[in-house]
């Protein structure tokens, strides 16, 4: 149903730019002698790079929106597995950069995935998150990895886009 009210949306963008005074869609404003240009996005479009939260934090993060990454990814410092009841569980720091702010999380693990990734492969643990993204709550899979020398502190992965957003990567912070 998404889906075709976002073609039925599209559409109805094209027919309107058939008129004469129409919204032409541009990426940057034209010259003061022609017609301002404005940009028409679907409501589910974001850019390269989002904020997410990552509850119970309150400080937001940004995001890398990569549509290449199966999986998502957080930075965590101080990750140690331990076993609570029979069942093998994680336990982890995450800092955000930006605000200081520091969480300790304690969560099941939920597997463990190989990452390849240029010159070496390493395996990475799995926990279920909870994520508010734009105004959208809900839980994702992510992995656990040491992100400090990555310009960003989560990368958002297919698991989370696939059927929520389309990335227009000349775009950031799109959401609010």
């Amino acid at each position: 149903m998404q889906k075709f009210l976002s073609l039925f949306c599209l559409l109805g963008v094209i027919a309107c730019s058939t008129s004469e005074n129409a919204v032409v869609p541009g990426i940057v404003p034209n010259s003061a002698k022609e017609k301002q240009v404005v940009r028409v996005m679907p409501s589910n479009v974001i850019g390269e790079v989002e904020n997410i939260y990552l509850p119970p934090m309150k400080s937001a993060f940004q995001a890398r929106i990569d549509t290449g990454a199966t999986t998502s990814s957080i930075d965590v410092i101080d990750l140690k597995q331990f076993e609570r009841d029979g069942d093998r569980w994680v336990s982890f720091t995450i800092e955000n950069r930006e605000t200081k702010e520091v969480q300790l999380f304690e969560k099941p693990l939920s597997k463990r995935i190989r990452i390849r990734r240029a010159g070496e492969n390493e395996r990475r643990p799995i926990v279920e998150m909870d994520v508010k993204m734009g105004g959208e709550k809900f839980k994702a899979d992510f992995t656990l990895a040491e992100r400090s020398k990555f310009d960003y502190q989560a990368l958002v992965g297919r698991n989370i886009l696939s059927g929520r957003a389309i990335v227009d990567v000349s775009i950031s912070n799109t959401l609010k």
